[in-house]
This record gives structure tokens, sequence and C-alpha cells, in this order.
């Protein structure tokens, strides 16, 4: 089957001069590509918001890419120095999404830190080109995999209601239901304050050829109760090895009412992560909180009042009915066997500093 790619799709390209980045701010009302000529250009627009859930990921790769071109002139010892320079500076902008983290150490493992220690700048642009060429192309294939289980999960017709912006998930696990002749309904949660859900998921499944319905996040329980939905189904930025998701603020109270109201809710990831055995071992951002004071530009609360705002919230194993990922669909107790750590040596990337928390 020819698809058409939804926009948000392909957010991130690279071009003779720099990285270009769709303006995930201002998207749909407008498609605004944001040019980034240096690394620090990428990482700032990661941290405004320009680019938001899985978009991060892409930009990150190109951002190495843009990097070690930086880096052309240097001679071997150098150029790895700041290549993995470059690698803490953009891990430090997403401290909770570990997919950055996980980007930046293929990257690195396949050039300056495995075969090409001691390449010079020249012969690294090449590599570090390929090395995230190759990244991307497998986190695709990933999610491709990871849709086709997400979609036996879903009965034809089914209800699906949706919190913030699944991105990459979310688009396989549609598709893949389309394959197997399912055609679903959405319910997406606008998502505050940056309203992902409304502008992002709602704007891609219209995109897709779906009319899906947009509630407030305080809908939500109404929504189970009134019957517009029979299903939860959401991405994580986090999964930890003892079962806690890690995902979009709210994403907990849309579990409660799924429980309360004896809704599955079916959350996508790629699997746990090796570095966080509990909700403990991760860092949950807290932005800002005039941040919560404003939409779309605009303030929506009154002067002399305070906003308090945690990026994220993590929601219990027992609150979950099945974790889906590229291997099949879990129940939280059994994804750390299903998945077990390879690898998990960070390289001194991790805990580093020099960016401020970019949010979902």
């Amino acid at each position: 089957m020819t698809r058409k790619t939804p926009s948000l799709a392909d957010s991130v390209r690279t071009t003779g001069d720099g990285v270009e980045i769709l303006d995930r701010r201002v998207y749909p009302f407008e498609r605004r590509w944001v040019r980034c000529a240096t690394l620090e250009d990428v990482a700032v627009a990661i941290e405004r918001m320009v680019t938001q859930s899985h978009g991060p990921l892409f930009a990150a790769t190109a951002g190495m890419a843009l990097a070690a071109r930086e880096a052309r002139d240097a001679a071997p010892g150098d150029a790895a120095s700041r290549l993995r320079a470059a690698g803490r500076r953009l891990i430090a902008t997403r401290p909770t999404n570990h997919h950055i983290r996980d980007a930046v150490q293929e990257i690195l493992r396949a050039t300056v830190d495995g075969p090409l220690a001691d390449a010079s700048g020249e012969e690294l642009v090449p590599a570090v080109a390929e090395a995230a060429a190759a990244h991307d192309a497998a986190y695709r294939a990933r999610c491709a995999a990871l849709g086709v289980h997400a979609a036996t999960l879903l009965p034809d017709g089914a209800r699906v209601l949706t919190h913030c912006w699944g991105d990459a998930y979310l688009v396989a696990a549609v598709q893949a239901a389309e394959d197997l002749g399912k055609r679903l309904e959405f319910v997406c949660t606008e998502t505050r304050p940056y309203l992902q859900g409304a502008r992002l998921t709602a704007a891609t499944l219209v995109e897709m050829g779906y009319r899906p319905t947009v509630i407030t996040d305080g809908m939500v329980p109404a929504a189970f109760a009134d019957g517009l939905a029979d299903v939860a189904m959401v991405a994580s930025d986090r999964v930890t090895m003892d079962g806690h998701v890690v995902n979009k603020v709210g994403t907990l109270a849309v579990a409660l009412a799924a429980r309360a109201f004896d809704v599955p809710f079916y959350v996508l990831a790629h699997g746990p992560d090796p570095h966080s055995p509990g909700i403990a071992d991760v860092e949950i951002e807290h932005r800002d909180g005039t941040e919560v004071l404003h939409a779309l530009g605009a303030r929506t609360a009154a002067e002399g009042t305070v906003g308090y705002y945690p990026a994220f919230d993590a929601t219990p194993p027992r609150l979950i009915t099945r974790i889906v990922t590229e291997k099949g669909a879990y129940d939280p107790a059994d994804l750390a066997a299903a998945h077990p750590p390879v690898g998990t040596s960070t390289g001194g990337l991790t805990g580093t500093a020099g960016g401020t928390a970019g949010v979902r």
C-alpha cells in the first residue's frame, strides 16, 4: 500500500549548510522551518520546543552530523573530543526522554568510541552522517514493528483515546491497523500547556483521513463514562525496568480514569531503559511554571498568579494493561525479562550539564 507520509513524520531535514526543523510550536497553523546552522542552534531548538516527542531524536542525529562537519578540520583526538562534547550538549536538552542519549551513544560507538577512535575530522564527517542515517532507519523500523503489535490489540471500530502526541508510535499503529482492515476512531486530549494533542495528534490523524474528537485534559473521566472511548493508548518517554511509565504530564490521570471505568490502558514503548531500574532513577523535568499561565502565546491566567509545571508524570505498573514494544505486548511484570539489558555503558554521557530541560 502506498501512503502519503504525514508531515510530522518527516520534520527534520539536513541541508548543505545546516539542519532545518519543522516548528511544532506553530504547526498546523503555520508550516515554518527553523534553520540551524550549528550544533548549538540544534540544541537550543530542542530546548525551546521547536520540536517535541520523537522529533528531538531526529534533530539530535542530524545535530551530530552537523557537529562532525564543524570539526572537519580537527586533528585526530581533538575531533573525537569535540564530537563527544556535542553529544553531551544534546543529551542535556532532554533529561527525561532517553532517546537522544541512546542515539548519541550509537553514533559514538559506530565512530569515535569504536573503529574510528583515531580518525581525523575529515574522516569523521561521512562516517557520522552514515551512522546517524542508520540509527534513524533502525528507529523507524522498530516503530513499524511496534505498530503491528499495537494494532493486534485494537478491535475493528475501536474508539481510542490518546494523550499528547505519540508521533511515530501512533502513526505506525494506525497504519498497521489499516493493513489489518481495521478502521479506528480517536479521541485526543488537547494536552496543556502546549496543546500537542489538539495541534499535532489531531492534525496528523486528519491528514491520515480520520476525524478525531478533541477534548480538554479534564474531560477524560467523562469521556469514558459517556462511552466516547473504549481503549486508552499513549506513548512513553521512558519506561523503567520495573514497569513504571514516564510520559507527558496528565498520563497518570488518564490511567487512573481508565482503571476506574475498566478501560484497557496500553503504552507504546521501545522497551525499558536499562539505566532506570525504578522510577527513582528517572529525572522528571520541571519547567518554568509561567509556561502553564499561557496558551499559544497568550496569557490565560490573571496577573499575580503562579504556575507549577512538572513536564512528565509516572504511571505505576498496576495501572497498565500492556506495554507494547517491537517484540510484542507485555504485562509490565514481564517486560524486563523480554528486554534484558545489553550494553548499558553510557560512556560518561548521562547526567551532563549544558542546557535547559526540554519538554513534550
